[in-house]
């Protein structure tokens, strides 16, 4: 399971789309409910399918309901973290349209939530990911 955690417009679809093709996509952009989004989590435990949650996932509170998900699964847990400049989301959510755009202070409100991704958690491994010119920059986590 991967969840990714950054704020809207951070280039978490992008990345997923890019780099985790593999995996079966979950988003509540698409499902549009919390109910709808356990249903494809529990469908992909089922069937032993790797999927990745990709919601902004800002908090501690907003990942635990995925790790109580699969408690009694095998499943690796793996985080990226976008690099989530507030002032760079809102420029490239600026660019957007139609429901991709998003309010302006929604996007400032969950600049404020974002919790750093721990291991403290459960994640078995934690990844930062920067956007670049040439596609995305990869490195491993280090907790201060």
């Amino acid at each position: 399971m991967v969840i990714m955690i950054g704020l809207q417009a951070s280039g978490k679809s992008t990345f997923c789309k890019t780099c985790l093709s593999d995996y079966k996509y979950i988003s509540l952009d698409i499902l549009n409910t919390r109910n709808k989004e356990k249903n494809a989590v529990l469908s992909c435990l089922e069937n032993n399918e790797d999927f990745v949650i990709d919601n902004t996932n800002p908090s501690v509170d907003d990942r635990k309901k995925y790790f109580d998900m699969i408690h009694d699964s095998d499943y690796k847990v793996i985080a990226y973290y976008m690099k989530s400049v507030l002032a760079e989301c809102l420029l490239r959510n600026d660019k957007r349209t139609g429901k991709a755009k998003i309010p302006r202070m929604a996007l400032a409100s969950t600049s404020k939530k974002i919790d750093l991704p721990s291991y403290e958690e459960g994640f078995d491994e934690i990844y930062y990911v920067e956007m670049t010119d040439n596609g995305f920059n990869i490195s491993d986590w280090k907790e201060n």
